[in-house]
């Protein structure tokens, strides 16, 4: 199997379930990712256990990245298949670091992956 993440060399830190790692092409500067050690390809087939490893490790890198960058805020996103924008076949968590004017409107967050759902409809 040639796949990516089943090795962990590039490791910042870790648990027996999962590490986390660099991006190699950051969204912005301290982007991570989160990595369960067991090849399995979809966020929904990790186990209880992994869900809990990654979890924890999502709060360690924060407070690294805290420390490290101050950002001024987070978004965390998991692509799952391809049509969500899945390009490795193992599932991995992204932690991408956010700071204030990264981006002309952060409003919606995570929904801008479908641009023209990026803001709120206005209530009536």
């Amino acid at each position: 199997m040639d796949c990516p993440f089943c090795s962990d060399d590039a490791c910042l830190f870790g648990n027996d379930l999962a590490y986390v790692k660099w991006d190699l092409y950051p969204v912005s500067p301290g982007h991570v990712l989160i990595i369960p050690r067991r090849h399995v390809s979809s966020w929904f087939d990790l186990t209880p256990a992994e869900h809990a490893a990654v979890s924890e490790l999502i709060g360690r890198a924060k407070i690294h990245l805290d420390a490290a960058y101050s950002p001024a805020g987070y978004n965390i996103g998991v692509n799952c298949g391809e049509a969500a924008g899945q390009t490795v076949m193992h599932a991995h968590l992204h932690l991408i670091p956010r700071y204030a004017g990264d981006v002309i409107n952060p409003r919606g967050g995570i929904r801008a992956v479908i641009r023209a759902k990026q803001d709120y409809p206005q209530a009536k």
